[in-house]
């Protein structure tokens, strides 16, 4: 590596950094100020408080990061370009795709930590950040945590499958339940029960107006009781799945996760297939969004460094907003989750390899 390479690798690093210090603290101070009044009114611990910032702050830098990525390259190679340091550099015989490769390194250190932090760091973040809201901040509490919780239907093996008209989350109880088991395709038993109630001290389930209809071949066999208390192989998690479940695993638990889901036929399991997608397409954007901004900005402009600046938080608010854009179509309609995912990396590499081209010229 030459001295060139490692001003531009010390510097590109030192001013993404600097880029992260300059805007978390203000997107904490925004946030304490929109949500002090319930803080103070919920009173909420300081301890839990700083904790939820702690997670925040991760939270935060890891959902803007392509924009303060963007931004910080933007930043110092139109200064270089300003002081005519990239003619100096591309005048010596250095051709362009050699000037590049400071930058690529760069890249790939940065998408390294992402990619890592996405695996380990983020879903513990994400989970602590998640809940402080939900506890503490929105409308409904806890109960607001779990999505739909009327006519939940699962499968939660290869033969036996749930069903419970309604959930309610602070009591822990099901209504209306029923559990019917098969095999080979023929009904086995079904255990029916007004409502089920889950009892966190010795994880079993309190039945109630409990029924048990077993069938046999020369007739069936009817068991009741008022009350039953019993073990089962579904979670309470299964009745009810916490809407943000998947941004709180690490990959491996995710995996697993998304596979139980699908065996259970999930409705939400686009929703994790998402989450799924985005902990690789995110790092991968750093090396696109690094392409377009030395592109956009290695050129020296009449209008000085405000042009570029300009020209780059458009295209990096366009990539968010495309990025979220088909996140939510991909959650919410027909589109594949994984097509979904990186078509916006897919369409801003094209552009990458056209701005390229012209800045080579």
């Amino acid at each position: 590596m030459t001295i060139i390479d490692k001003y531009i690798l010390k510097r590109y690093l030192a001013t993404f950094v600097v880029m992260l210090l300059m805007f978390i603290p203000i997107g904490i101070i925004i946030d304490v100020s929109e949500k002090i009044n319930k803080m103070i009114e919920n009173k909420v611990p300081f301890v839990e408080i700083a904790t939820y910032y702690y997670n925040f702050t991760i939270y935060f830098a890891n959902s803007l990061f392509p924009i303060f990525l963007f931004l910080s390259i933007i930043w110092f190679t139109s200064k270089l370009a300003n002081n005519t340091e990239i003619i100096a550099i591309l005048s010596s015989g250095i051709s362009f795709t050699r000037f590049l490769r400071p930058y690529i390194i760069g890249a790939s250190i940065i998408s390294v930590f992402v990619l890592l932090m996405g695996f380990f760091v983020v879903p513990a973040a994400s989970e602590g950040f998640n809940n402080f809201r939900y506890t503490y901040l929105k409308t409904g509490g806890k109960e607001a945590m779990r999505g739909d919780n009327t006519d939940v239907y699962r499968q939660i093996s290869d033969n036996e499958f749930i069903y419970v008209n309604s959930f309610n989350t602070l009591s822990k109880t099901a209504f209306n339940f029923s559990l019917e088991k098969f095999n080979k395709e023929k009904l086995e038993y079904k255990i029916t029960a007004s409502r089920i109630k889950w009892n966190p001290k010795d994880k079993t389930y309190t039945m109630y107006d409990y029924t048990k209809r077993t069938v046999g071949e020369f007739g069936d066999k009817i068991e009741k009781a008022p009350q039953k208390d019993a073990r089962f192989r579904f979670d309470l998690e299964d009745l009810t799945p916490v809407v943000y479940i998947a941004e709180t695993l690490s990959l491996n638990k995710l995996i697993k996760f998304i596979d139980k889901e699908k065996k259970r036929g999930s409705s939400n399991i686009n929703v994790y297939l998402v989450v799924l997608y985005k902990k690789f397409s995110v790092p991968v954007s750093a090396f696109i969004l690094t392409i377009i901004a030395v592109s956009v900005s290695s050129m020296k402009r009449r209008g000085g460094m405000g042009i570029n600046l300009a020209i780059g938080i458009a295209l990096a608010f366009a990539f968010v907003f495309f990025d979220k854009i088909f996140g939510v179509l991909a959650e919410k309609s027909s589109i594949p989750p994984m097509l979904a995912v990186w078509l916006p990396n897919v369409a801003f590499g094209v552009l990458a390899i056209y701005l390229l081209r012209n800045a080579k010229r």
